[in-house]
């Protein structure tokens, strides 16, 4: 059994910041991939980040150069910094880690409850 803590959601004004981290806990042999997404209210979900076990990072474009997303492995720990936050931003944020399970073949993908972001004045 594989769990996802997820954290740091809240409210901020526009051009504020905000950290989210995403903590797995369980049978965790280790962590693959591990990506962000966030799902606007009427939206789909869409992928705002993701970040490979050799650190190679993609974003989407609408969020470059504003987020930042980081591993800590050692704690099974993704993040997301949020900078420069903007009122389109507001969504519900979900982590999604590939893990990899102790005599588990391949990786098994699971998500985070969802955090809210809400971005206003």
């Amino acid at each position: 059994q594989v769990q996802l803590v997820e954290s740091g959601g809240g409210s901020a004004q526009p051009g504020g910041s905000l950290r989210l981290s995403c903590t797995a806990s369980g049978r965790v042999f280790g962590i693959n991939a591990m990506g962000w997404y966030r799902q606007a209210p009427g939206k789909q979900r869409e992928l705002v980040a993701t970040i490979t076990s050799g650190g190679a990072t993609t974003y989407e474009d609408s969020v470059k150069g504003r987020f930042n997303i980081s591993r800590d492995s050692g704690k099974n720990t993704v993040y997301l910094q949020m900078d420069s936050l903007k009122p389109e931003d507001t969504a519900v944020f979900f982590c999604n880690l590939g893990v990899v399970e102790p005599g588990v073949p391949g990786v098994q993908y699971y998500w985070g409850q969802g955090t809210q972001v809400t971005v206003s004045s």
